[in-house]
């Protein structure tokens, strides 16, 4: 999964729903807060890309154990500001850098 940045080929994770079927999303992101010393993904429903409008983007923060990735809710008013920012300040330098995301 790439670090601080998005990769050129697609990284695609599936996270079940609340019924327990596995969606597919597509990894934007994934960058570490010093802050906080934490992980987090943002990530984007793969029906939802390259289709010309808005796209929804979730963030979550993560755990790594091998292969293995754990995701949980940011529910952290601070925590989410600071997810937020880095998210605006990623996205900033990818279209200044005329790049697609």
């Amino acid at each position: 999964m790439p670090e601080n940045g998005a990769s050129e080929e697609r990284d695609i994770i599936y996270i079940p729903d609340e019924d327990g079927n596995e969606e597919a999303f597509e990894v934007l992101f994934t960058f570490e807060l010093d802050e906080n010393d934490q992980k987090y993904i943002l990530v984007t429903p793969e029906e939802d890309s390259g289709d010309g409008e808005e796209t929804e983007v979730f963030a979550f923060r993560y755990e790594e154990d091998g292969d293995d990735m754990t995701l949980y809710l940011i529910e952290d008013d601070k925590e989410w500001d600071m997810v937020e920012e880095t998210f605006n300040a990623l996205l900033d330098e990818f279209e200044s850098d005329g790049e697609e995301v």
